[in-house]
């Protein structure tokens, strides 16, 4: 006898909304807690409703204070609790980066396994939308680099609910990072039930011969329009992998597509010094390099802060500027 999965189309916040509202039925020991969160739903209503059906106790106005945010979730999640914890901006983490770094990542190590720190912090990243200064950062290299948290990145409903729900049950502290482009650019169908995603695991989103194009967040969304018009334009096949999870890192599938292709790019919009391409590039370097046809490229945000809206659509990487770094590439 085969069971029907209930779909319905969702907002990427609808997605995030549903699997935190699933989490928090499922588990008692699942908290959320931010800035806002709780009776007005969050600043851009992931946590609609929740306080309504859970209550005060287990959706937590907080002060604003980030240090206090995620230090107060540390001592939760060593003592049983699930936190879920909400920076208001990504760019408003950097109060908080001591208990994150200083504690969370460290504890089993410290405590010699006795204890863990099961933390979610939630945090909307990127530019894109017209925001003011420091509201806009992608700065997830900071995080990657540092052993003991996951960095996760969705860029559609149906994974950031499958991630988020995966994230809740991980006993690691999870940044899990939300491209504020996406949170209602698009609807895509999402089981109404439980599922989860496994972390460590990209997506190929489409499959190609010619150039391996290696993106995440609100960027496969671009990366996808740019292949569509170059293979529109050229006799060239783009294979394009949404990494999702940015630490740990899915190097079986970035080395397998290198050496189906023999050509890479990468695409982040944030900075280019001592971002996260860097890393792919040296695991094509170690895994692929004499599969390599022509040399890696890279397509960035630049070495400045994101800029005023006015000049943000500058500073983003556009269709046209991965077009043209495929064509390089495939040129060369």
């Amino acid at each position: 006898m085969t069971t029907s999965v209930q779909m319905k189309k969702m907002t990427m916040i609808q997605g995030i909304n549903d699997a935190m509202r699933t989490m928090l039925a499922e588990d008692e020991n699942v908290l959320v807690m931010g800035q806002d969160v709780g009776v007005n739903g969050g600043v851009f209503r992931a946590t609609e409703g929740l306080y309504e059906e859970f209550g005060k106790e287990r959706i937590i106005d907080t002060p604003l204070a980030e240090s206090g945010i995620i230090g107060t979730s540390i001592g939760l999640a060593v003592n049983g609790f699930k936190p879920i914890a909400e920076m208001q901006f990504f760019g408003f983490i950097y109060p908080a980066f001591n208990q994150i770094m200083t504690h969370a990542t460290r504890i089993r190590q410290r405590s010699m396994g006795r204890y863990t720190a099961p933390i979610v912090i939630r945090a909307p990243y990127g530019a894109g939308v017209k925001a003011p200064e420091i509201h806009s950062d992608s700065v997830e290299a900071l995080f990657t680099h540092m052993p003991g948290i996951k960095v996760v990145v969705p860029s559609n409903a149906y994974d950031a609910k499958g991630l988020l729900i995966e994230s809740v049950n991980d006993p690691n502290p999870v940044l899990f990072l939300e491209p504020m482009r996406c949170y209602r650019s698009s609807r895509v169908e999402v089981p109404e039930e439980k599922y989860t995603i496994k972390l460590g695991k990209a997506a190929v989103r489409k499959e190609g011969e010619d150039i391996s194009v290696f993106t995440w967040g609100a960027m496969t969304i671009e990366t996808m329009k740019a292949v569509e018009q170059i293979e529109k334009e050229q006799n060239v096949s783009c294979e394009v992998i949404d990494l999702r999870t940015l630490y740990p890192m899915d190097k079986d599938t970035i080395a397998a597509s290198v050496q189906k292709t023999g050509r890479a790019l990468i695409v982040h919009e944030a900075p280019a010094t001592g971002g996260v391409s860097g890393e792919v590039m040296s695991v094509i370097n170690d895994t692929s390099f004499l599969y390599l046809r022509s040399p890696v490229e890279r397509v960035c945000g630049f070495d400045i802060p994101v800029p005023v809206y006015s000049l943000e659509n500058e500073y983003i990487p556009s269709p046209e500027k991965i077009k043209n770094a495929i064509q390089r590439s495939i040129s060369f």
